[in-house]
């Protein structure tokens, strides 16, 4: 009995001995993921933080309609109403619910894909735009290829299995980096719920966002998950603090939740922040018939750019200004600049107000006596 406790008392030792060191793993050790294939890049200058076979070729399942959402946004306006087909909305998978006939705006097809990854509200956005998948499809790869993803290939708009429909994890990290530059993109992403209405006869309805780390990580910007047996789970994520923006790509990945709050906590170890240069002082903007002939120029807020020599600020104001003019009206924009990427803007405000002049009549234009009153003057008549 007492060698079992003698034992039984080691082994607790050593646990208790062994606890600590592993606990006191520096915070910014790479993680080890689940995932095949991974990748992390800082959204404002793209750079590769880590990566895990990031340059292998795979299927993204859902993921793709990350480039659906983005082509759908630059190439309409949100307001614009496609109307659903039968062909586009007989498909496998998820879907919103959407029948032939159907009128919907884009910005709901959209909302519909980002949030629920309806399959049918990606081939009635790829039908609407281009006609149909295959000239949709051309779009996509045309998009890839002017944001840099060198080894991905779209065939299908909503992401469902394809010989020849593949991309990598860091080709859909650079998508996701130039997807969340787009504002309209961000905000339905980001979008917990989206209440919307569409159909015949037209009904709102809930969209809810499949995205967990919108609750469970701080400065989760959301971006899109996605699942087919063949490509097994698929998510990329952003998430932004302190003014550093990082997305995260995991292709096949068991746990994509745990891996992707894992690099994300790394990616914000390792991308060390500075105050930028918000001293505007020697700048002014002329007033058109101000009280003053300028205003001076001051930085709406503080802002952070990641550590590096050879940050450049280009500011751009307004030539003049026509009076009057308040305190804080936003009158330019500062962008920071680090290797021909923009890692940070800035509003420029006035700072100061600046009243309209108070304009003195020229001596020929003062007010000239009257017929009446110039006679009763000369008379003396008062």
């Amino acid at each position: 009995m007492k060698k079992k406790l003698g034992r039984a008392a080691a082994l607790f030792l050593c646990a208790v001995l062994i606890l600590p060191l592993y606990g006191a793993a520096p915070s910014d050790a790479p993680p080890d993921l689940s995932a095949k294939r991974a990748a992390l890049i800082n959204a404002d200058t793209g750079e590769l933080i880590y990566g895990k076979n990031e340059h292998e070729r795979a299927s993204m399942a859902s993921t793709t309609k990350i480039m659906t959402a983005l082509i759908a946004l630059e190439q309409r306006t949100p307001n614009a109403v496609a109307t659903a087909s039968d062909s586009a909305v007989r498909v496998e998978g998820t879907s919103i619910g959407l029948k032939a006939g159907d009128s919907i705006t884009l910005e709901t097809l959209v909302c519909g894909m980002l949030l629920e990854s309806g399959n049918d509200a990606a081939n009635v956005t790829a039908e609407f735009i281009a006609g149909g998948n295959e000239a949709f499809a051309a779009l996509m790869n045309e998009r890839a290829a002017q944001i840099g993803m060198k080894n991905t290939h779209f065939v299908t708009p909503s992401g469902l299995d394809d010989a020849e429909h593949y991309s990598t994890a860091y080709d859909m990290a650079l998508l996701g980096a130039c997807a969340i530059q787009n504002r309209d993109f961000v905000r339905i992403c980001s979008s917990q719920t989206v209440r919307v209405t569409y159909g015949t006869p037209a009904a709102a309805r809930t969209f809810s966002n499949h995205n967990r780390l919108l609750s469970s990580y701080e400065g989760a910007l959301g971006i899109k998950t996605g699942f087919t047996k063949k490509s097994g789970r698929c998510l990329v994520s952003a998430a932004r603090r302190d003014g550093v923006t990082l997305v995260a790509v995991t292709l096949n990945d068991p746990d994509d939740w745990r891996d992707h709050a894992a690099l994300l906590d790394y990616g914000f170890s390792q991308v060390r922040t500075e105050g930028a240069d918000t001293d505007f002082s020697d700048l002014r903007v002329p007033v058109v018939g101000g009280a003053a002939a300028s205003v001076s120029v001051r930085c709406a807020g503080e802002i952070t750019v990641p550590e590096g020599d050879g940050t450049q600020r280009l500011v751009f104001l307004e030539k003049f200004l026509y009076a009057p003019v308040e305190k804080n009206d936003i009158i330019g924009e500062a962008v920071y600049v680090q290797g021909g990427a923009v890692v940070g803007r800035a509003a420029l405000c006035a700072g100061e107000a600046v009243a309209c002049a108070t304009r003195t009549a020229a001596p020929d234009e003062q007010e000239q006596p009257g017929l009446w009153e110039r006679i009763c003057r000369f008379f003396g008549v008062g």
